[in-house]
């Protein structure tokens, strides 16, 4: 038995496979510049090394990090059908930063993952921008990242985005929820829409059963479902930052995945639960427009939708004049949606 031979043929290089490290190296660079545009005084070294470096201010006496890590979901398909790239990256860094905000964290780094199946430089840049723009307008650095070209593994012009994020927090002014007890009060700062969550169903119900189009006038939501569904994910830093200065501050939830219904109890203390008053707050169009389009429980709704609330803050009573003030002055939206009770870390609603 002989063995076949191997005839010799042209080169075969990674370009050849789908992947032109030149080009990404060029898309890196142009990246490079809009990060390093986002550099605090903590920032450590140069973008491209293979760790972010970040120094901790010496003011912090007993310093604790606190990270999380999160993405932009079925959000992204929306984006690709608009072919709107500048503003995911916003949602992602507000969305992160909130998730370390409602412990006291003051956000440090962020760093993002970026991937597709082939580089698009000028949609990687646009993706990019919208992450320096969210870092530079929370003070938070972006200091690294990853950009991987997949082919094959993604449909074309689609791509997938995560973001990882580090704050730092006393170890004694840690939000934990512990000082919660029944007679608090439970204000709501308003969303800006559906921020990152609920996407899956929302895009169902829009454009699988109503068969709208991304650039379709609907006249239940006063706009384009586009420009709707692309409205950003709010940042609560600047205005939590301030309750916690004033000392006013129980607890905190975003509200995201899971709705209310499942974030409020994630922060409540053993022997409480809470009451939500329902009709407390308005609800936005788009979320009353969904439930009727899919006949669509409320319960569901509340345990898939923020329904028109970003965040809750838990007040203690004796503080709640206070709070009104400030929000007041920051020129702030809240309602009055509840109150904690007794009760075994549930969401009752009213």
């Amino acid at each position: 038995m002989t063995k076949k031979s191997i005839s010799k043929s042209a080169p075969v290089t990674y370009a050849d496979a789908g992947v032109n490290i030149d080009h990404a190296n060029r898309t890196k660079q142009r990246i490079k510049y809009l990060a390093q545009k986002t550099f605090t005084r903590g920032v450590l070294g140069e973008i491209g090394g293979f760790g972010g470096l970040f120094a901790i201010d010496k003011k912090y006496k007993d310093p604790v990090l606190v990270s999380s890590v999160d993405g932009v979901g079925t959000k992204l398909k929306v984006a690709f059908a608009m072919k709107l790239h500048n503003t995911i990256g916003i949602d992602l860094v507000n969305h992160c930063v909130n998730d370390i905000a409602v412990q006291g964290a003051t956000p440090l780094f962020f760093m993002d993952y970026f991937a597709t199946g082939k580089l698009d430089g000028e949609i990687a840049e646009k993706v990019v921008e919208g992450l320096a723009l969210g870092c530079k307008l929370n003070a938070c650095a972006l200091i690294g990242g990853e950009t991987a070209e997949m082919p094959g593994f993604y449909p074309d012009g689609e791509y997938d985005l995560a973001g990882f994020i580090v704050g730092v927090v006393e170890r004694d002014r840690i939000i934990t929820g512990r000082t919660v007890q029944p007679g608090d009060v439970i204000l709501g700062l308003p969303s800006n829409g559906l921020h990152t969550n609920g996407y899956s169903l929302a895009r169902k119900l829009l454009f699988e059963i109503a068969g709208y189009k991304p650039d379709t006038f609907v006249s239940a939501i006063k706009n384009k479902l586009g420009n709707e569904l692309l409205r950003t994910h709010k940042s609560y830093w600047t205005i939590i930052k301030k309750l916690i200065a004033a000392d006013c501050v129980g607890a905190l939830a975003h509200i995201t995945g899971g709705g209310i219904t499942e974030n409020l109890p994630r922060v409540l203390p053993k022997g409480t639960s809470a009451i939500i008053e329902r009709g407390t707050w308005p609800i936005p169009p788009i979320f009353e427009h969904l439930q009727q389009l899919g006949n669509v429980p409320e319960d569901e709704m509340l345990r898939t939708f923020n329904m028109g609330i970003g965040m809750l803050v838990v007040v203690p009573s004796a503080k709640f004049k206070r709070v009104q003030i400030l929000l007041d002055r920051a020129g702030e939206k809240f309602h009055s949606v509840g109150r904690i009770v007794k009760g075994d870390r549930k969401v009752m609603y009213a």
